[in-house]
């Protein structure tokens, strides 16, 4: 808990050194490797981010979400579980750490329940393993969400069978090269298919019968969304959207005001439990966000406002009277 909290209070500087010189004298001064050994003999898993986020989700309502994003370690040499993975901040290939995250999203709110770290060097797992592994997970501890929302890169088959063998439905997006056909005389690319503002359902290739929207990017480029609920109608899909949307802005939060990205541990034990510190640190912004109003941004500068009115109070670094 007291490195959690240092992740929730610390601005600038994440690291097991700062976590010992920022712990507070009155509650005992531990020892200057303290913090590292913590994350050291932690168990690295998920089940106590679960035990903290069950009692705030709804598990038969809202939407799960699933996506990755990378965790940027550009001058990482030895580093544990660094590999190179597209960024969509950068828009290219970078160096760093591969997070794949599962967030329930209801009324606005982002909860993470699960997630794992992308290692196929060491465990033989790929994305798709991972994204199969979550949903099962979920299943597991008694989710029965509305929807699931993915991105195109993982509405592999595999993937979109999975979701329907759960009894759940789905929300994703297609390539504008995926064959479907209308009355299954042909499959053709679903770019070369009409597709009206309501939506059509087609023949997925593989698969079966889904719903089909074309919508315009900003860049003015086609986009297809497709679901397995073909009674959804275009309002439905542009609000569910908005859902997937959610796990954007929770990737973003996670990086800007847990430090989640910006320590530099090199055993693999300690860079995932620092991970997995960091999203339960964000459970505790996101919860007083929920009940208070306040934005993450906020509540981080809230408790470097108080710091720096407390120093006013009594500043140290003066300038002796020469006179």
């Amino acid at each position: 808990m007291d490195y959690i909290n240092f992740l929730i209070a610390a601005q600038q500087v994440f690291s097991s050194l700062e976590a010992s010189r920022s712990h507070p004298m009155e509650a005992g001064a531990p020892a200057h490797d303290a913090y590292t050994r913590l994350l050291m003999r932690l168990p690295p898993d998920s089940e106590r981010l679960w035990q903290e986020v069950e009692p705030l989700i709804e598990r038969k309502a809202g939407v799960l979400v699933i996506d990755d994003t990378t965790l940027d370690k550009p001058y990482a040499s030895k580093m544990a579980l660094v590999t190179r993975h597209w960024s969509g901040k950068h828009g290219r290939v970078v160096q760093g750490i591969n997070l794949i995250s599962l967030v329930w999203t209801m009324d606005g709110c982002r909860l993470p329940s699960d997630f794992r770290l992308y290692n196929k060097a060491q465990d033989d797992l790929s994305k798709n393993d991972h994204f199969q592994d979550l949903l099962q997970q979920a299943a597991e501890r008694g989710f029965e969400p509305e929807l699931v929302v993915f991105d195109s890169w993982y509405s592999g088959l595999p993937n979109l069978k999975q979701v329907r063998q759960l009894k759940w439905d789905w929300l994703t997006q297609l390539k504008r090269n995926r064959e479907v056909s209308i009355d299954r005389s042909g499959n053709r690319p679903i770019s070369e298919i009409f597709i009206p503002a309501h939506g059509r359902v087609v023949h997925l290739k593989g698969y079966g019968w889904i719903k089909v929207f074309r919508t315009v990017a900003t860049n003015g480029d086609a986009e297809y969304w497709a679901t397995s609920k073909l009674e959804m109608n275009i309002e439905e899909a542009a609000f569910h959207a908005l859902d997937a949307w959610q796990i954007e802005v929770y990737h973003r939060g996670l990086k800007q005001f847990t430090g989640i990205e910006r320590a530099q541990y090199r055993l693999e034990i300690s860079q995932r439990n620092h991970i997995g510190l960091a999203i339960r640190a964000f459970i505790r912004l996101e919860v007083h966000r929920l009940h208070f109003g306040i934005s993450w941004f906020e509540a981080k500068t809230s408790i470097l406002r108080s710091a720096v009115r407390q120093y006013l109070s009594n500043p140290t670094f003066t300038l002796q009277s020469t006179a």
